[in-house]
């Protein structure tokens, strides 16, 4: 009787890595005031979280501007730990624009960094750019992740264009198509009965949904709550994360303690 007992003393379940629906993404800032995630601090993240997160983004131009020594050893804490790590697409616009993208690669590379992200947030690319740089990318060996969005949008996405899009990256091996933050806002304010429509597309779990790191935990919460506990996020930094597990669960203030009713 006592066995049982303690077997039912469990927290409410939520889907095991590896994962297909659920996911999270943290954001590597480096020692930053969102989360110490130097090398101390990424053993101590992944003491207490590594189970609940899947991916960790590498943040900006970090894999260009902390020492190499230091990134090589972050690197390789997260991937010895499971957690898939990545580079962030403003480095791989950087090389874009500096048309250094075979030499970033092999800079990748070398940090031992197995996953990249390609993003137009602030460069466009013609289709057959983007998927000539995605299949560069994966020649060398490279896990690609795309980021759909402008950081400065100046109209909504549609629910037909995205669609259109994730199936095309499908089609080109690429599993997840991370939607930018700005872009959701945007669809938030000018066509919310899209934005509530997301959910229900057969490939939403194909997506990742960027938060903002600066309304965290009402804005999460609100995820959640709209699109339900398994939703894939990305951008959750650092101190967020351990916290975010909570709230999936039911656990906290934002959600009203949903596990106790």
């Amino acid at each position: 009787m006592k066995e049982a007992e303690e077997l039912a003393f469990q927290l409410p379940k939520r889907s095991a890595k590896p994962r297909t629906c659920g996911l999270t993404s943290v954001i590597d800032f480096g020692p930053d005031t969102f989360g110490w995630t130097g090398e101390s601090g990424v053993r101590d993240l992944l003491d207490y979280a590594a189970p609940y997160f899947d991916f960790a983004k590498i943040y900006a131009m970090n894999a260009l501007l902390v020492p190499e020594p230091t990134i090589k050893r972050v690197i390789g804490l997260y991937q010895d730990a499971g957690v898939k790590c990545y580079s962030g697409g403003i480095l791989f616009e950087y090389a874009c624009h500096t048309h250094s993208v075979r030499d970033m690669l092999r800079h990748l590379k070398g940090l031992g960094i197995g996953a990249m992200e390609i993003s137009e947030n602030y460069r466009t690319l013609e289709p057959a750019q983007r998927r000539d740089y995605i299949g560069m990318a994966q020649d060398h060996g490279f896990h690609v992740i795309y980021e759909f969005g402008r950081k400065n949008p100046t109209s909504a996405f549609s629910l037909d264009n995205l669609s259109q899009l994730v199936h095309e990256m499908n089609e080109l091996n690429v599993e997840h198509v991370i939607i930018e933050q700005s872009e959701i806002d945007m669809i938030a304010k000018s066509s919310p009965d899209a934005l509530a429509a997301l959910p229900n597309q057969p490939w939403f779990s194909h997506v990742i949904v960027e938060a903002d790191p600066y309304r965290f935990p009402q804005q999460h919460a609100q995820l959640l709550k709209e699109f339900g506990s398994e939703i894939n996020l990305a951008n959750i930094t650092a101190g967020q994360c351990l916290r975010l597990e909570g709230l999936r669960r039911g656990i906290g203030r934002a959600v009203d303690y949903s596990l106790l009713r």
